[in-house]
């Protein structure tokens, strides 16, 4: 695919995604929508991606969420184009949260409705110290989709999911810290060094062992206890007879560094 609306590169084991409409906050349109699950099979798909980051162009917007101008020219055809959008949207989110490489996301500036559920759907969630969060739907007479309703609650509880959603409040990157939202906040300048440096360290270790810590707490929340662990069983077990596996106890019992090969 040809992208428009955002940046995709592989290197080194680490695909970088980088949103890319500085001129419109990096807004999400139904372009955007298409590139964005497109590079996110993309991402599932190679095997040589062992880490992935999601960042933005610009220093102003992460991303400021739905694309409302484009949304206006849609007239009545707006609800139809909406049901188009938000199913590539979640079939990308879907994507990165299942897929075996860990997300991180690297967040500059405003992060706001569907550009804050991108934000925090990272596996590790960077936030600039400028950064700030906000839904914003229900300003514009809209609801809350990007899995927000169903991570937000886990992430931070109901009480401050339902002031996030009703209220709109603007949350400063080290309130992001503290509810819960956010892994680290880092200087500006920092941001994506620190993103580039964790992203690598990632894409050198055990992708298989990864992938299954990232399922293992995708299903918690609607397992039972020993339902859980039959899982926590099986996965360990898995592990242990992978390459991976088997060279990170001989690396731990040789006192030397591992090689992962991500198999």
């Amino acid at each position: 695919m040809r992208y428009e609306t955002i940046r995709f590169e592989v290197a080194d084991g680490v695909a970088t995604l980088t949103l890319d409409r500085p001129d419109a906050a990096n807004a999400m349109n139904a372009r955007f929508m298409t590139e964005l699950l497109h590079a996110a099979i993309a991402c599932d798909e190679d095997p040589s991606v062992r880490a992935v980051v999601v960042t933005a162009s610009g220093q102003q917007a992460f991303s400021a969420g739905g694309d409302l101008a484009a949304f206006g020219a849609l007239g009545r055809a707006l609800p139809a184009a909406l049901k188009q959008m938000t199913t590539e949207l979640h079939g990308a989110l879907s994507r990165l949260a299942r897929m075996e490489a860990p997300v991180v996301t690297a967040v500059n500036g405003v992060a706001a409705g569907g550009g804050f559920s991108l934000a925090v759907a990272g596996d590790l969630v960077l936030a600039a110290a400028s950064a700030r969060f906000t839904l914003a739907y229900t300003r514009a007479g809209l609801t809350p989709d990007g899995s927000s309703t169903w991570l937000l609650p886990r992430l931070v509880g109901l009480r401050r999911a339902q002031e996030l959603m009703l209220t709109n409040r603007v949350l400063s990157a080290e309130e992001a810290l503290e509810w819960g939202l956010v892994t680290r906040v880092v200087p500006d300048d920092e941001l994506q060094a620190e993103a580039a440096q964790l992203a690598a360290s990632l894409a050198a270790g055990p992708t298989c062992a990864y992938g299954s810590v990232k399922r293992l707490l995708l299903l918690s929340e609607g397992n039972a206890l020993e339902t859980q662990m039959e899982h926590e069983a099986r996965a360990i077990a898995d592990a242990a007879r992978s390459a991976d596996g088997g060279e990170g106890i001989a690396a731990f019992l040789a006192k030397r560094p591992a090689k992962f090969s991500g198999a």
